[in-house]
């Protein structure tokens, strides 16, 4: 029996999920694409939930595609973009643009490589902390395809298009620093897990609520009017305000108490 693809653990809020095909660098094979939608599905049904760390085992992040299985197997390859009547997106675009959708902050951990998919996954997160020596690439022109697991949606909200489409038209190599320039990284260090795992225990100690109207309003705001995004901004600040995490936030504050704070309310 093959390995779990996907390893999940939850500890204080905290989900660690770690990408586990180390011996291949995560490339993304037919069983990666469903044990990474699960795990999305697990999260999403998760009550207590205030953060995630999403990580790969080993020497690299995501290698991105693996091609030679999805050539072995073409009926898995077209299943993967198999898109309900109903569903906005179709498998290869949730195990990326679902992080995105959690009503929590996401955090990807980017070492060794970070290419095609595995970068639109990282896209996904809503921060990428990342080792200096990180390789990133919109690799898919390598394979004469377009970048199509919602990259599209999420980089335009970190660069210009001309920037994008460069990335993309290239399939260029870069390293986290330029990478981080460009908007692609938004933190560079020599532990970032550590990092990142100190950051989500900042994050816990905020208004979930808050966090995940935050996340909600700044991710539309760069794609949406300013009409729009204003009558959002009252809309959100409304639903907040005068709930008990608001509450205990602003006591926290005023007093320097550690009043806990209760699980997100789905109504935001």
């Amino acid at each position: 029996m093959d390995k779990p693809r996907v390893k999940c653990e939850i500890r204080d809020g905290i989900a660690e999920v770690m990408l586990a095909r180390g011996d291949k660098l995560n490339a993304l094979d037919r069983a990666m694409f469903g044990a990474i939608d699960e795990t999305l599905d697990q999260l999403r049904r998760h009550k207590g939930l205030r953060a995630v760390i999403l990580h790969g085992e080993g020497r690299g992040f995501c290698a991105g595609l693996d091609v030679k299985s999805m050539l072995r197997q073409p009926v898995a390859a077209l299943d993967i973009l198999k898109r309900e009547a109903d569903e906005a997106t179709n498998l290869a675009q949730r195990v990326a643009y679902g992080w995105h959708q959690l009503p929590v902050p996401v955090i990807a951990v980017t070492q060794g490589v970070c290419f095609g998919g595995g970068l639109q996954i990282a896209l996904g997160a809503d921060f990428r902390f990342s080792t200096p020596d990180c390789r990133f690439s919109v690799m898919e022109i390598k394979w004469g395809i377009i970048p199509d697991m919602s990259g599209s949606v999420t980089m335009r909200n970190l660069m210009g298009v001309d920037i994008a489409m460069e990335l993309a038209m290239s399939g260029r190599e870069l390293l986290a620093a330029e990478a981080k320039g460009l908007g692609l990284v938004s933190r560079v260090c020599a532990d970032p897990l550590s990092e990142a795992r100190e950051f989500a225990k900042t994050l816990i100690t905020k208004s979930p609520d808050a966090l995940a109207g935050i996340k909600q309003l700044y991710t539309q705001a760069w794609a949406r009017s300013d009409e729009v995004m204003l009558k959002e901004e009252t809309r959100l600040q409304k639903q907040i305000l005068g709930r008990p995490n608001q509450w205990r936030a602003t006591l926290n504050s005023l007093f320097r108490w550690r009043l806990p704070f209760g699980p997100r309310r789905n109504a935001l």
